[in-house]
């Protein structure tokens, strides 16, 4: 179970980087989205070779077991937790679970409902466990649908097989970036809202490159793939080719009254594995969706990421006639002092003066991997995380605080662009799931405020050097997000039949 755990969270399966490999190699060079495509690759090799999570935010990790007649359940169950637990210890995982009433952090992934476990009877004197890990971010972008709707861009929706395209076309376009394009989606027709989200997750567990045993269904997957990504949105959101690298599609029956359509969204770094297990020692018999015997083809080339010599560089505190002078497009690549922030920081911040001077300061929404190293931290893994969630609070924090840069993935709203117009700040998109590629740039971890709220949600304070990101959001009112919202809005309405 841990080797399952830690293989999955650290190596991507073989269909999803062949997805992966071909969508990069559809880009244009120079464009933002070839260069999120680089470092994304980029990652995925670091992950590989250094075993360290390819995204920091490893989720609510979800079985599917699949035991013979008479094997205690129990038991097994018993060692899922063990094993979540000491991936935790070892930062294989991030501490994900939060009592929902305390706010409280357990620290090891384990409480009521964590991990998810779902186990099956099965025909066959083998046991079967499958492993999802799909993090927070795109968790956020699932969505459902009650049949008949209106949907924007794409008029009504029935209760047909068009409608049933109408609702997931509509669900891949308003993800845009938050979901860290290009995703994978399941979809689960019918149902009730309980069933219909656990068959669409279910339709995760299928590889990309299969084939639905049912014709219409067959039909409605291709005729998705082959629509959807002319949408525009791109890698992170940044405008391009690729959108989506697959969509499962399963039906389940509904009440007369009810006609829903699930989709569990998933990111890029759709992580899932599998073993079969022997029944009597629980050895590994055969791995699957993986191959260990052969070997992994490297997804980026030895340069990885390379520099233009366009990039600029700051240094925080960075003074507002420096952030005047960015514009929307630009490559900033940061040194110097970065402090992480996101949910529980930013509700602090509302009632409470920050432990640290943030006036002229790079704010990081991130909620890293972070491991005890003797008397100080070394950091895992420090993705970032969906920025949106911060609307609420963001323009707030510019205003009072005099941050300079907002960094994070997703975009913002209109609220803290004005913001930014008023103070002279800018937001940074970084890439989305790059927890090693960014972890790389923390030369050290200075301290740590706020650590009550758990690892995640601290308040890390951070040595970086040559952070990468790209301008998204100017302090001129101009939003990369918003122009790419809009236009692929309308290509969304190209598509209405």
């Amino acid at each position: 179970m841990l080797e399952l755990v830690v293989k999955t969270s650290t190596e991507l399966p073989p269909d999803v980087r062949a997805a992966m490999r071909a969508a990069r190699q559809g880009e244009a060079a120079g464009t933002n989205a070839a260069q999120a495509f680089t470092i994304i690759a980029q990652n995925i090799d670091q992950a590989s070779e250094s075993e360290g999570a390819i995204c920091q935010d490893t989720g609510m990790p979800t079985f599917e077991v699949k035991v013979p007649v008479g094997v205690n359940q129990i038991w097994i169950a018993g060692q899922i937790r063990e094993a979540i637990a000491e991936a935790t210890r070892r930062g294989k995982l991030r501490p994900n679970s939060v009592d929902s009433i305390t706010g409280k952090n357990s620290g090891n992934n384990l409480g009521p409902g964590t991990p998810v476990i779902h186990f099956e009877q099965g025909d066959r004197d083998e046991i079967e466990v499958k492993l999802l890990l799909k993090g927070g971010g795109c968790e956020n972008c699932n969505t459902q649908y009650a049949l008949p709707a209106d949907l924007g861009s794409l008029g009504r929706a029935d209760r047909t097989l068009e409608g049933v395209r109408k609702c997931i076309l509509h669900a891949v376009w308003q993800a845009q970036g938050k979901g860290c394009a290009p995703g994978a989606i399941g979809v689960c027709i019918g149902g009730d809202r309980n069933a219909g989200y656990n068959f669409a997750k279910q339709q995760l567990f299928r590889t990309l490159d299969d084939v639905n045993g049912d014709p219409q269904l067959r039909d409605l997957e291709a005729t998705i793939m082959g629509t959807v990504n002319s949408l525009g949105v791109g890698p992170m959101g940044f405008g391009g080719k690729t959108t989506l690298i697959g969509c499962k599609i399963g039906a389940i029956n509904r009440l007369p009254a009810c006609f829903f359509v699930s989709v569990a969204y998933d990111c890029w770094a759709f992580r899932r594995l599998g073993v079969v297990l022997d029944a009597k020692t629980g050895a590994i018999g055969r791995w699957l969706y993986r191959d260990p015997a052969s070997p992994v083809v490297p997804m980026a080339d030895q340069a990885g990421f390379v520099r233009t010599g366009r990039e600029i560089a700051l240094t925080p505190p960075v003074d507002e006639a420096t952030i005047r002078s960015l514009k929307v497009g630009d490559v900033v690549l940061i040194t110097g002092r970065m402090y992480t922030g996101r949910d529980n920081v930013h509700s602090y911040l509302m009632k409470n003066q920050p432990p640290v001077d943030l006036h002229g300061a790079m704010l990081y929404h991130c909620g890293p991997v972070v491991l005890k190293n003797g008397n100080g931290w070394k950091m895992m893994a420090a993705g970032p995380t969906t920025s949106i969630r911060e609307e609420p609070y963001e323009a707030d924090v510019i205003r009072q605080y005099g941050v300079r840069g907002i960094i994070g993935k997703g975009g913002m709203g209109a609220k803290t662009l004005q913001a930014m117009k008023e103070c002279g700040a800018v937001y940074l998109s970084a890439i989305g799931g790059a927890a090693q590629f960014y972890a790389r740039t923390v030369e050290r971890v200075d301290g740590v405020s706020l650590l009550e709220f758990g690892i995640p949600e601290a308040m890390w304070h951070m040595q970086v050097r040559d952070f990468a990101a790209i301008v998204t959001m100017d302090a001129h009112g101009n939003s990369l997000h918003k122009d790419v919202e809009t236009e692929s809005a309308g290509h969304l309405e190209a598509l209405k039949v």
